[in-house]
């Protein structure tokens, strides 16, 4: 599969993304799935100026990535793919797009979520999601960066 690794980041693109991320999977597409993203002209351009030199991106709507991913479209291609959120993740997979694994990296503190990690707050939905992911056999990590461990995320939803 074109799909090199799969990540939740609220920031969407950005340095430790742009830079430690993307050299460390070796990705030669960035692609960032998220319905409101598409239709914000100044987070498009802002994406396209973090994005590495010589890194493709594409910024698709959850229905196109699916399209797209399930076409074959980027199959010649190593894709890292970023979604906003846990439920935008959880929809890609409800889609078919066929991910065995994803990363939660960052999502920050709201009304109503929990810090269970210094970079990750979580909701009640979030956790039904998590679980309803893991129980179809979906492997969610929360990992900052590459080099923290790969834990899995249920180890800190108590």
């Amino acid at each position: 599969m074109s799909i090199k690794h799969a990540r939740v980041d609220e920031r969407l693109v950005h340095g430790q993304v742009a830079t430690v991320w993307t050299n460390t999977l070796g990705a030669q597409r960035i692609m960032v799935v998220n319905d409101l993203a598409v239709k914000d002209q100044m987070q498009i351009g802002a994406l396209k100026m973090a994005k590495p030199a010589g890194v493709k991106l594409s910024i698709l709507s959850k229905r196109k990535a699916i399209e797209k991913i399930l076409a074959g479209n980027y199959d010649d291609e190593k894709v890292f793919l970023i979604t906003k959120d846990i439920q935008d993740m959880a929809d890609l997979i409800d889609g078919g797009v066929p991910l065995k694994a994803f990363n939660v990296g960052n999502i920050s503190q709201k009304a109503g979520s929990k810090s269970i990690k210094k970079s990750v707050a979580v909701t009640e939905t979030d956790i039904q999601t998590i679980k309803r992911l893991n129980e179809q056999g979906i492997k969610i990590t929360a990992q900052m960066v590459p080099s923290e461990s790969d834990e899995s995320i249920l180890n800190f939803i108590k």
